[in-house]
């Protein structure tokens, strides 16, 4: 017959000073042996039997779990076992590391146990695995650090770690935190005896970080096993947690009495309801299981996370029913009777033994071959599936499931899966694949919040009645159309006005919720104001507040309300002037239209000399008639008649250039005689770097001239209202002020015929309220301001705080000049066309002069001369006389015909249409070009 052996042993008296007595601790080691006493010697009638160690939390709920798992597994095996029995020995570890340890060497010389498993804590199991190793008994822990350390499989050789870490739980956290916009958290987690392990902590700020949001508080509550009086510790604990506005928990890890005294507490104090969110991790979801109806009543609302594992298979529906029924047998004082995640691993620890033990033939154990063994299994059990790597379990796609705890249960959600994200639908095609679903942003489960709020939590200590916001506003302002306090006899009957103030109103009126609010003026600089928002003085900051870059360090901004941009305000100066006639062309349009001017008269003056009678006389009359003739063409018809075709064509091109230039100057000398001509006094910046010049000093205004444009700081000066900056200009106290565009706007509608804006010299993030870092209720100002925006509400809440008080457009500027720029085209075309023009009658003339000499000089020995005959030909055209060949005759008259310069072409002796007839044929060429 196969039997089995169990031992439950308490620690030994050196180490009971956690328990109420010795005689409690005698009487309890007396029960004990004589109800196992049988099981032992039953077990001592087999041959072979191999002990095993288990050390766990006897006393606590997830230990009583683990406790009956292992008994159900053990007797399992030794019921279907013909070659050796199983012989376990429990021991109370307490959670104490401490504990563990001694009770680790206890099994393994007294029991001579051969594998130790158990430990709810990586403290105690490293504790236990540097026992183990150097006993050379291979260790099956259920607690694994967050971070591995470095080189544990070398430190601790024969420790086999049976959870994975917790960093794809840490990531599931951070989706769930960054899917709901929660921008801060608190971090809650129970310190270890000896030190806990930071590790699961470092995990998680590093997560948060990455979906953008951060751990403001970090709330580590002492260990359990070591305070006497828990209420009071942790109502001093949670009261610092008053002055924290986050209210997002997050607890990493706590003992299971440490997590329903937590709870209890904070349910009490207020942290556990309306707008305040709890997150478990998978360590305290676990105790659910056990937990009875009115402990979790008081974590109503709070979400989880739990390992998935499958409820569908035969062994475990087998284990499902033997557990329930041997679990409410031995501890009918618990409310709940379904297994949890741990009292599956616990299970699974002892199928993993035994299958490493089925290699193993011989009598003695070999520690080696028992780890080799253990580290090369494979198999799905009822806690997902077992492989080992490097020492840990490995699960290919470790899914999580998302609960909410309702009532006095708790419901699932989704799924979360590494490679996925967010899913409601968790299937896996094969025993070798990975979980796949339908990929989701946001949680897909309808969730039910503390106190069945129907809409998301926001996180933060949200204002009351009894305590509502504390709105900082700036008590003396230069621009009081933006922010205005009347100061009554006292506080309450202080008056608040302004632009910024019923911008303020009419966001309230578009958020979904009421938000009790309570100004209190303020009377430092813009800076010292949001340093108050930043040390939480103020919750937030209503009036106009510009963005900076390293005020975004110190709190979180709505969307602007109003543009910001810095610019220069000067008196402005008439431009009125004895010489505006030549305003509208700048020097160099002039230089251009007479260059092109006189290259036109030059064209037209070689084009026409040899054909037009006006063109005949000394040099000073040919110019003098080429200039005419040109110039006249500006304002009306000239008389002179053209005789060429190409000059014709330039001049319909030059009278078009005409009309352009003439049109557009009559256009530009209008507009600059009929408006009204202003400029400002100051236009370089660089100018007045030795001037005076004046802005608010109250703004960071002072400071950027200062340190980014270079002002001496001697040389600005404080203007502290905005109706003294006239004065100050007046007195000529300062040459310029410099505003940021909503007060420039303000100021020129007072003042819009006397003084000029520059453009915008630098430009910056606008104006807008301020408030806390991670405050959910900017985004909400953020939402109704875009509202505002949109409907036209702000426009027209502008338009009625900032109406201009004068009909004149503050902005009027100068009417500029015409710029080469535009017309260089038309110069381009004028002048291309009047060169082709030249080049084409040079070209023709070159073409009768060979076509002539090769009539006259076919037979000429001097044919060479040709050349230097082209040069002369030239020359003496330009001298207006005919030309004669070297070494010819030529008997023709020096002045031609009026008959012949009619005509465009050569002409050889009479015309042919004069109907004359020349009285000798010359062998001589005579050559006339027109």
């Amino acid at each position: 017959m196969i039997t089995s052996a169990f031992e439950v042993q308490q620690p030994s008296p050196s180490i009971t000073y956690v328990r109420s007595s010795k005689h409690r601790l005698f009487f309890s080691i007396l029960i004990s042996f004589f109800i196992i006493l049988p099981f032992v010697a039953e077990a001592s009638n087999d041959g072979r039997v191999i002990n095993i160690g288990a050390i766990i939390d006897v006393d606590s709920p997830i230990g009583k779990e683990e406790r009956t798992a292992l008994e159900i597994a053990v007797q399992s095996f030794n019921v279907n076992s013909n070659d050796h029995n199983l012989s376990l020995y429990i021991r109370d570890s307490r959670r104490n590391p401490f504990v563990s340890a001694t009770a680790a060497e206890e099994l393994i010389k007294e029991k001579d146990v051969k594998v130790i498993i158990g430990m709810e804590t990586w403290e105690e199991a490293a504790l236990v695995a540097d026992i183990g190793s150097k006993a050379r008994i291979p260790v099956l822990s259920f607690a694994s650090p967050a971070t591995p350390p470095k080189l544990a499989a070398t430190r601790w050789p024969y420790l086999v770690r049976m959870a994975t870490n917790d960093s794809e739980q840490m990531k599931c956290i951070a989706a769930i935190i960054s899917s709901y916009g929660w921008r801060k958290v608190i971090a809650v987690y129970e310190d270890g005896v000896y030190g806990g392990d930071y590790g699961k902590a470092a995990e998680f700020s590093e997560a948060l970080q990455k979906s953008g949001s951060e751990i403001e508080y970090r709330l580590i509550l002492p260990p359990f096993s070591s305070i006497s009086n828990p209420k009071e510790v942790l109502e001093e604990e949670l009261e610092k947690l008053q002055s924290i506005q986050s209210r997002v928990f997050v607890v990493l890890q706590a003992s299971s009495p440490m997590t329903v005294h937590l709870f209890e507490e904070a349910k009490k104090m207020g942290f556990v309801g309306r707008d305040s969110v709890w997150i478990i991790t998978d360590t305290i979801s676990s105790y659910l299981d056990s937990y009875n109806s009115s402990v979790i009543s008081s974590m109503e609302g709070a979400l989880g996370i739990k390992i998935y594992y499958s409820e569908a298979s035969s062994s475990y529906g087998s284990f499902y029913d033997q557990f329930r029924r041997i679990f409410r047998k031995e501890q009918p004082e618990e409310d709940n009777f379904e297994p949890g995640i741990q009292a599956l691993k616990a299970y699974d620890s002892i199928r993993i033994i035994t299958e490493a033990m089925e290699g193993i033939t011989s009598p003695d154990i070999n520690p080696e071959m028992l780890l080799k063994n253990i580290l090369s299994i494979n198999f799905n059990g009822l806690s997902g599936e077992i492989r080992f790597r490097n020492g840990q379990v490995l699960s290919q796609d470790p899914a999580l499931r998302i609960i909410n705890v309702v009532g006095k249960k708790y419901k699932e959600l989704d799924f979360w899966l590494p490679r996925i994200g967010f899913t409601r639908n968790l299937e896996k095609r094969n025993e070798s694949d990975h979980f796949v679903g339908n990929n989701s942003i946001d949680l897909i489960g309808r969730v039910t919040w503390p106190a069945e709020l129907e809409r998301v939590p926001k996180g933060w200590a949200m204002p009351t009645n009894a305590k509502p916001i504390k709105i900082g506003v700036r008590g003396r302002t230069q621009f009081q159309k933006f922010v205005k306090v009347e100061f009554g006899e006292n506080p309450s009957k202080n008056k608040y006005g302004g632009f910024c103030i019923e911008l303020f109103y009419e966001v309230l009126h578009h958020l979904d919720y009421e938000l009790p609010y309570e100004f209190q003026p303020f009377n430092g600089s813009y800076p010292e104001l949001v340093d108050s928002v930043y040390n939480k003085s103020f919750d937030a900051v209503v009036g106009d507040i510009t963005i900076l870059e390293e005020r975004a360090k110190k709190v979180d901004f709505t969307l602007p309300y109003a543009e910001s941009g810095l610019s220069m305000i000067v008196p402005v100066k008439s431009e009125e002037s004895a010489w505006i006639f030549l305003k509208p062309f700048p020097p160099e349009m002039w230089l251009a239209t007479g260059a092109i001017f006189i290259y036109t008269m030059s064209i037209v003056w070689f084009l026409e000399r040899q054909s037009s009678p006006e063109f005949e006389g000394p040099w000073k009359t040919q110019m003098g008639t080429a200039l005419w003739f040109t110039f006249s063409s500006i304002f009306f018809a000239h008389g002179e008649k053209i005789y060429s075709n190409l000059t014709r064509v330039v001049v319909v091109v030059w009278l078009f250039v005409v009309m352009i230039l003439t049109s557009s100057y009559t256009a530009s000398l209008s507009s600059m005689l009929t408006v009204r001509r202003t400029e400002p006094n100051v236009t370089d910046i660089s100018w007045l770097k030795n001037a005076k010049i004046g802005c608010d000093g109250d703004s960071f205004v002072k400071s950027y001239l200062k340190d980014v444009l270079g002002f001496k700081e001697k040389n600005i000066m404080n203007v502290d209202d905005e109706y003294k900056y006239d004065g100050e200009f007046k007195s000529n106290n300062i040459t310029a002020a410099f505003l940021e565009l909503p007060y420039q706007k303000v100021f020129l509608s007072h003042y819009c015929n006397q003084y000029i804006p520059t453009t915008p010299i630098s430009k910056f993030g606008g104006f807008a309220f301020a408030f806390q870092k991670g405050s959910p209720i900017a985004a909400d100002f953020s939402r109704a301001i875009l509202k505002l925006f949109e409907d036209g509400s702000l426009k027209r809440l502008e338009d009625r705080w900032f109406d201009p008080q004068c009909a004149v457009n503050v902005t009027e500027t100068s009417t500029d000049s015409l710029s080469l720029h535009s017309f260089w085209g038309l110069y381009l075309i004028s002048g291309g066309i009047s060169t082709i023009c030249f080049l084409l009658s040079i070209i023709l003339s070159l073409r009768k002069y060979y076509r002539r000499g090769e009539e006259t000089q076919y037979h000429s020995p001097l044919r060479y001369t040709a050349a230097r005959n082209m040069a002369v030909v030239l020359a003496k055209h330009l001298s207006h006389r005919h030309v004669n060949v070297r070494g010819e005759a030529s008997n023709f008259n020096q002045v031609p015909d009026n008959t012949h310069r009619s005509s465009s072409g050569w002409e050889h002796g009479s015309p042919p249409d004069s109907g004359m007839k020349t009285p000798v044929e010359n062998s001589s060429a005579e050559i006339e070009i027109p």
